[in-house]
C-alpha cells in the first residue's frame, strides 16, 4: 500500500485534540480510535511488541535483521492529533490525479487551491494531489507522517533489506503541545530519533520556536448599566486592554523567520468574566523569557488599576528549542541530509516556526531532528499532500534504517 493511501484511511478518522482538555492525555477520546487502528495495522505489517498504552501511545517494534544486531536502535515518530482550529469532525478529502498545474476546485466551499498561492504546486504538475473539500482540514499533519513510516516498515519488510532495531511511537495531543511529555523512553529504546512532521520532502529541521501557552481570567463586577458608574467592572472590555497593551506588531500576521510572537488563539467574555488565550513564541531564550516577563507585568499592571485578582494569568510552559540539544549531535542530523541526497535531493534546514514532539525528546534525552512529509499549507481549509512526495519520504525513510 502506498503511503497516500494510507493517509486517505487515517484522515477519515477524526483525532482533533483540545487545549481544554489537556490535564488529561489525550485530551480527546477519538485518538484512542486511531491508535487501535494503527495497532492493528502494525501487527498486520509484521511489527513486534505492539502496544496501545493508557494515554493512547502506541509502541511498535522491528527486531534487528541478522548481522545488523549491534547497530544504535533508531526511533521514528509522528502524532495522532490533528488541529481542531478550522472545520468540523467530517474530513472528506479529495484526490486529483495528474494535476495540470490550475486551480483546485475545494468542493463547493468556494475556495480554490493554486499554485500562485501556493508555490510547492508548481513542483507537483503530473502528480496526484491530495485535498480537503474546503470545509474542513486534512489532518495530513501529521498523519502524512504515520503512513509514510507504516509503509516504510512495510516495505522494509517484504524486501527483507537490511536493517538495524527499528522504534515506533504514534504519539497523542503534539497539536497542543504536550506530545512526547508521557513518551516512555526505556520501552521505546531508541538512541535517537526523527519525527516526521514536516513539509517539503527534504526539509531536516533541527531548530524550532520556545513556546508557551498563557491563559488569561478575567472577573469583572456586573451591575445594571444605568446604575454602573464606579462600580461596573466589565471584565471583557478589560481582555480587550490586556490585548492592546502587547506589542500590534509581533503577531504571526507581522512576522517571519526568527521573529517570535504573540498568538491570541481564543477569547470570551460578558461584563462579569472574560478569558483569553494565547500561546507564546521566540527561537531566542532571552527574549522569550522577556515575552512571558510582559505577561506578568500586564497582570500586576490590571490588578493595580482594577483590584487585586480582577486578572489571574496563568503560563504554561509547552517546549524548548531543539537546537540548544541537537548542536552537539551533528551527526544525527547529517545521516538525514545523506538520505534525503540519495534521493536526488538537496537538503535544506530552516528554523521552524512552530514546533514538533522531537523538541520535547531532545530536551529528555532523546536527539530527535525532524523530516518533511510531502504535506502543505498545513492546519486550514487548503492543506494538501503530494502523493508522490509522499513516496519519496518513504524512500527517505528507508534510506535512513538501511544506513
Amino acid at each position: 500500500m502506498r503511503a497516500s493511501e494510507r493517509l486517505l484511511k487515517y484522515a477519515a478518522i477524526y483525532t482533533g485534540s483540545r487545549e481544554e482538555n489537556a490535564a488529561q492525555t489525550p485530551s480527546t477520546p477519538e485518538q484512542f480510535t486511531l491508535a487501535h487502528v494503527l495497532a492493528d495495522d502494525m501487527r498486520e505489517i509484521g511489527l513486534t511488541d505492539v502496544s496501545v498504552d493508557e494515554h493512547a501511545y502506541v509502541y511498535g517494534f522491528l527486531p534487528a535483521s541478522e548481522g545488523k544486531e549491534q547497530c544504535p536502535p533508531i526511533g521514528l515518530i509522528a502524532h495522532l492529533d490533528i488541529v481542531n482550529e478550522f472545520g468540523g469532525t467530517e474530513i472528506r478529502p479529495q484526490v486529483i490525479t495528474s494535476y495540470d498545474g490550475g486551480s483546485i476546485r475545494l468542493g463547493t466551499s468556494g475556495r480554490t487551491l493554486d499554485a500562485e498561492q501556493f508555490p510547492d504546486l508548481k513542483q507537483a504538475i503530473g502528480d496526484t494531489i491530495i485535498t480537503t473539500d474546503g470545509t474542513t482540514v486534512l489532518g495530513a499533519d501529521d498523519k502524512a507522517g504515520v503512513a509514510e513510516i507504516l509503509t516504510m516498515c512495510e516495505k522494509l519488510i517484504q524486501e527483507n533489506r537490511p536493517h538495524g532495531k527499528i522504534c515506533i511511537c504514534f504519539t497523542p495531543d503534539e497539536e497542543i503541545g504536550h506530545g512526547a511529555a508521557l513518551l516512555d523512553l526505556e520501552k521505546f529504546g531508541a538512541s535517537y530519533a526523527y519525527t516526521v512532521d514536516g513539509s517539503a520532502p527534504n526539509e531536516v529541521e533541527w531548530e524550532t520556536f520556545n513556546a508557551a501557552a498563557a491563559e488569561w481570567n478575567i472577573t469583572g463586577v456586573s451591575v445594571h448599566p444605568g446604575d454602573a458608574k464606579n462600580k461596573m467592572i466589565h471584565a471583557a472590555l478589560i481582555a480587550m486592554e490586556i490585548n492592546r497593551l502587547l506589542p500590534p506588531d509581533e503577531v504571526p500576521a507581522k512576522t517571519e523567520g526568527r521573529e517570535g510572537f504573540f498568538h491570541l488563539c481564543d477569547m470570551s467574555g460578558d461584563v462579569s468574566q472574560a478569558k483569553l488565550s494565547y500561546i507564546i513564541r521566540d527561537h531566542d531564550a532571552e527574549k522569550f523569557a522577556q515575552r512571558k516577563q510582559l505577561m506578568r507585568d500586564i497582570e500586576r499592571r490590571i490588578n493595580a488599576k482594577y483590584g487585586e485578582g480582577t486578572a489571574k494569568l496563568t503560563l504554561r510552559d509547552q517546549y524548548r528549542n531543539m537546537a540548544e540539544i541537537l548542536k552537539d549531535h551533528p551527526d544525527v542530523v547529517e545521516r538525514a541530509k545523506r538520505a534525503i541526497r540519495a534521493v536526488g535531493l538537496t537538503p535544506v534546514s530552516h528554523p521552524v516556526r512552530g514546533g514538533t514532539d522531537g523538541a520535547q525528546l531532545s530536551f529528555r534525552g532523546l536527539p530527535c531532528p525532524n523530516l518533511g512529509t510531502g504535506a502543505y499549507a498545513l492546519h486550514g481549509p487548503y492543506e494538501h499532500a503530494i502523493a508522490q512526495q509522499m513516496d519519496t519520504v518513504t524512500e527517505i525513510l528507508l534510506h535512513i534504517v538501511e544506513a
